[in-house]
């Protein structure tokens, strides 16, 4: 069974054009964690997806996957 999509934090890297290794830098993980994140495996904290959100200066709902059509 394939991981539900929950965040967009992959795609906002590409968007931006950072890496998950700058991320992880940035915020002090492992980059294996940043890669759960991006591939949905796992998830970040709330003030995790705050402070991702800030880093790469967008809104935090732009890193939430919609739950409405």
């Amino acid at each position: 069974m394939e991981p539900q999509k929950i965040n967009r934090i992959k795609v906002a890297l590409v968007e931006s054009g950072k890496t998950g290794k700058w991320l992880a830098a940035q915020i002090g993980k492992n980059e294996a964690t940043v890669s759960r994140w991006c591939s949905n495996k796992m998830q970040p904290s709330l003030d995790t997806l705050v402070r991702i959100s800030e880093l790469l200066d967008i809104d935090v709902k732009d890193l939430i996957v919609s739950t409405k059509a």
